[in-house]
């Protein structure tokens, strides 16, 4: 039969460790009901007693979000009563709270951090569960470094702590240093003896990804017996991060004839998450990392997009509409096949033309693919009527679309404190436009030039920007997503200058909207071949 497994998720705690990713009141709450619509069963909001603002967070998010008797809030406190107490007093707001404390067991803690003797740390711990169990019925005891610790000495540890009033036991690898096999088996042998000494007690896991492992020791402790993960959005966390929630759920999902477990969690909800905890903490996440990557989705081999559109079986293990996705997204370039192009301009309306026509339109669509890198649909409008235009056959279209789309002609930005402005020179078929504006910073400036000549109403929903090569002429990548009239355009671009980079990322969001509104009214009869 099918077990449950718990999904902690400490984002608002460790994953908040990350240098530079400190989150406000607002933001942590935000995140937190996102959270809890994802449908994680614990929330870790912090560690109370690091600050005042972090007790006001972590006090708020209970308030708000712990409302409710579906979810579980707790934070994290030393086995020292001020920070217990401190733990207590913002997590007793919530309708399910819980108290959960941090404990070393390895030999360099005992011996290097504490000083103190295995006795001695042990009675601390037993002392500090039987206080917290005064203030609350739910407790969680990590033990931490315990991949690192002498396994009886461990349980020694884990056996005093539930018989003190522990309700979880949690298992970190506190430095990535776990293989798989080995700890499962170590799990294995605890839930055996956790089991039998008071089965009501569940037994967590909490895995760094030090040596990129925390994802598969994660997934080795559910099989050898663990009741719980604990994890993280998009793997942040201290040093190399943590064991990413949305990996270790998918990985359950997606392989059950291993695991033959499931967990709450609504995977539809999975990238809203992920890309309000990157935006909100400003930590870009990893184009090819699994599940929540950029191109984890994306697939730009024609070899992989002719395999795709003839059964998505063939290179699509986890479907994009599970984790909240609309669709697969073949990637346009120079290594796209004709598969693929041909199936981009079907989806655009284009059917019917011969063979002939259809390879003088692919010889043009690899000369634009080389020297643009991606091309976009509205790109696809000009090379299918260039084609025509230049081998003057009829075009079948009868209208001319190509010279409804925007290109940049010329920029000029100047950044200062006072005035940041922008100058844009902008082109529509024949038509030449120009316009100006100021703006908060240099970015806001250009956009609200390029708004004034297109006259289409955007909001810009994210801006995101990085190297993608090394060096003074480092190309810069923006990405942006805007939204209009509900509906929401990502668009990419990349050059040496980043706000020339800036402007063509906007340039081919607008593209994208004009290419949206040209679907219901076309009726294009240019050929499968």
């Amino acid at each position: 039969m099918s077990r449950k497994i718990w999904v902690f998720d400490t984002t608002l705690r460790d994953g908040e460790q990350v240098p530079g990713a400190k989150l406000n009141l607002y933001e942590k709450v935000e995140i937190a009901q996102q959270l809890k619509k994802l449908g994680v069963d614990i929330i870790e909001a912090g560690f109370p007693a690091s600050s005042q603002g972090d007790f006001n967070a972590v006090k708020a998010v209970a308030e708000k979000v712990g409302n409710t008797s579906d979810i579980m809030i707790t934070a994290l406190a030393r086995a020292v009563k001020a920070d217990i107490d401190s733990v207590y007093h913002a997590v007793k707001h919530a309708q399910n709270p819980m108290i959960h404390m941090v404990l070393g067991t390895s030999d360099i803690h005992v011996e290097k951090k504490f000083s103190k003797s295995k006795d001695q740390i042990l009675q601390i711990g037993v002392d500090a569960v039987k206080y917290a169990k005064t203030l609350l019925p739910q407790v969680q005891y990590s033990t931490e470094d315990a991949s690192r610790s002498d396994f009886e000495y461990l349980w020694k540890t884990i056996e005093a702590v539930m018989k003190a009033g522990a309700t979880m036991i949690n298992v970190p690898d506190t430095v990535g240093y776990a293989e798989p096999e080995q700890w499962g088996e170590m799990i294995a042998k605890l839930n055996y003896r956790m089991k039998n000494l008071d089965d009501s007690v569940l037994l967590s896991v909490h895995c760094h990804n030090d040596l990129g492992m925390a994802t598969a020791n994660t997934l080795a402790a559910i099989k050898n017996g663990a009741d719980k993960v604990e994890c993280t959005i998009n793997g942040i966390g201290e040093r190399a991060g943590n064991a990413a929630l949305e990996e270790v759920v998918m990985a359950m999902k997606t392989r059950g004839d291993v695991y033959n477990v499931f967990t709450d969690i609504n995977t539809k909800e999975i990238m809203n998450t992920s890309r309000l905890v990157s935006s909100f903490m400003g930590l870009d996440v990893q184009v090819n990392k699994a599940i929540t990557g950029d191109n984890a989705f994306a697939h730009s081999s024609g070899i992989h997009q002719d395999g795709l559109l003839k059964s998505r079986e063939a290179y699509e293990i986890v479907h994009p509409e599970d984790v909240g996705l609309e669709d697969m997204e073949l990637v346009l370039t120079a290594r796209s096949g004709r598969h693929a192009v041909k199936n981009a301009l079907l989806k655009l309306g284009f059917k019917e033309f011969t063979e002939d026509e259809f390879e003088g339109i692919f010889e043009g669509f690899l000369k634009l693919a080389d020297s643009k890198k991606e091309v976009y649909n509205h790109d696809l409008y000009v090379i299918v009527e260039s084609y025509y235009e230049k081998s003057e056959k009829n075009n079948p279209n009868g209208e001319s679309f190509s010279d409804q789309f925007y290109d940049i002609d010329d920029l000029q930005i100047i950044s200062n404190a006072s005035f940041p402005s922008a100058s844009v020179k902008m082109r529509k078929g024949q038509e030449v436009f120009k316009a100006s504006a100021v703006g908060s910073g240099p970015i806001d400036a250009l956009y609200s030039a390029i708004a004034h000549v297109t006259q289409i109403p955007v909001k810009l929903v994210e801006y995101n920007i990085n190297s993608v090569t090394r060096g003074q002429e480092a190309l810069g990548k923006v990405k942006i997503t805007v939204e209009h009239e509900g509906e929401k355009y990502i668009a990419k671009a990349a050059d040496t200058d980043i706000l020339k980079a800036s402007a063509l990322a906007y340039i081919n969001a607008i593209n994208s909207i004009i290419v949206a509104g040209l679907q219901p009214k076309q009726e294009k009869k240019i050929a499968t071949v």
